[in-house]
């Protein structure tokens, strides 16, 4: 039998006729995600289509791209209209988009994409709004359905994490119609409690079912809450607005509980370890103590106290036998003076003192009565003044000058009219 060989373009080519009769595939309808988009320059959009399991290559040229009334991302969710084909250089299949429109869950995207781009701008998610979240709380409320797995979860892990705490539950819708409207009310309702921490969230979920948490509603709520908050909302793949807004951010329910409380078996460890070291602390000071004590009891002053009485004793009389030496220098350094006192001639003879003072005061009144100028004007003599000066010296005075001639009982005026010099005799 001869085998005929073909090649792979006729193989590919062959599918492909195959794909374009099949009715099924020349009208298919899909939804999925939006995954590796790129927009060509020529205006074409190439990506992938996926879901939860599967994924198909994607085109859609530009004639059909330029109708598209939004520009799809990656993560967007799309309903699409087209046709399935092979491409032959590949041998790969693809679907050939005509339309395309956002899904129900990708308006949800944009809508949680606006919220947080308008939440972010008013500093809703800075770090420093951040209430840090107390190390050992002794209250904590749990916001959150009153049946499920989380309220389980959480529960059972702060009992066998730390079983002291006291926790107190605020059942909330968390999925559908009011939930936003139940977890924004007991949020608020929380406020009035003496709690320590809030857990507040719930079990995985699709998109639309986590979506309470994505409301301007709580996320204000919890924004504006005086009590600390951790948000356990979905999976650790799942971000919510509640995450970004709250001040610790859990990946579950579980992961919350844990983040709420300490570990009961790391404190008692720890009060352990303290325990011990506070032992040998208290060990080591006493043997410092009793080492001091040591010190101080072998000293020879301890040994014989009566000694500590001989000192004070010795020095006691030292101290008098000094007072006396100064009392004694004292009183002989008072006695030369008080005699020196008593040997004074003032304190001897006062009365010849005061009579040669007297003596002495009389001859300088006389002198000072011979001197005076009144005792010379009543004896015949005259002061001759120019100008209020007194004229001692013809050489001061001239011709035709005016004078005044003071004498005992009154003043003359005169009138220069000629000088006389006694030494040789000569006239002006």
């Amino acid at each position: 039998m001869d085998i005929k060989y073909i090649t792979i373009s006729d193989l590919n080519r062959y599918i492909k006729a195959k794909f374009d009769i099949d009715s099924n595939l020349n009208n298919v309808y899909l939804k999925g995600e939006i995954s590796n988009f790129k927009h060509h320059t020529r205006g074409h959009f190439y990506f992938t289509l996926k879901d939860e399991n599967s994924r198909i290559a994607a085109v859609m040229f530009n004639f059909n791209a330029s109708k598209v009334t939004f520009e799809p991302e990656d993560g967007m969710k799309v309903l699409v209209n087209g046709h399935i084909s092979v491409y032959e250089a590949t041998g790969s299949y693809q679907i050939y988009v005509n339309t395309m429109e956002m899904d129900g869950i990708g308006n949800l995207y944009l809508e949680f994409e606006k919220l947080k781009k308008k939440l972010a701008s008013e500093g809703l998610f800075n770090s420093e709004h951040k209430k840090p979240i107390p190390k050992y709380p002794k209250t904590i409320g749990i916001i959150t359905a009153p049946t499920g797995a989380a309220i389980r979860d959480i529960l059972s892990t702060i009992k066998r994490r730390y079983p002291i705490a006291k926790t107190i539950l605020f059942p909330a819708l968390v999925q559908g119609d009011g939930a936003k409207e139940s977890v924004t009310r007991q949020l608020k309702k929380a406020q009035e409690y003496d709690l320590d921490v809030i857990i507040c969230g719930r079990g995985g979920g699709s998109i639309e079912d986590l979506w309470c948490f994505n409301e301007e509603m709580v996320a204000r709520a919890i924004y504006e809450s005086k009590i600390p908050v951790i948000s356990a909302v979905g999976h650790e793949i799942d971000f919510t607005i509640a995450d970004f807004v709250a001040d610790l951010r859990a990946p579950t329910p579980t992961g919350a509980a844990e983040m709420a409380v300490p570990n009961i078996v790391d404190l008692n460890n720890l009060f352990n370890q303290l325990k011990i070291r506070a032992t040998k602390a208290i060990q080591n000071k006493i043997a410092v103590n009793n080492n001091h004590l040591e010190a101080i009891t072998s000293k020879q002053i301890l040994k014989n106290p009566l000694s500590i009485y001989e000192i004070k004793e010795q020095h006691l009389d030292n101290l008098l036998d000094r007072l006396q030496l100064f009392i004694t220098s004292k009183l002989k350094e008072d006695s030369l003076k008080y005699h020196k006192i008593i040997d004074n001639k003032l304190l001897k003879e006062p009365t010849k003192i005061l009579e040669n003072k007297e003596y002495q005061f009389n001859i300088l009144l006389k002198t000072i009565t011979v001197l005076n100028p009144m005792k010379l004007l009543e004896s015949g003599y005259s002061i001759v003044k120019n100008k209020d000066k007194v004229i001692t010296s013809i050489k001061y005075i001239n011709i035709d000058d005016l004078v005044n001639i003071d004498l005992k009982d009154g003043v003359i005026k005169a009138k220069v009219v000629s000088k006389e010099n006694k030494n040789n005799d000569q006239r002006w």
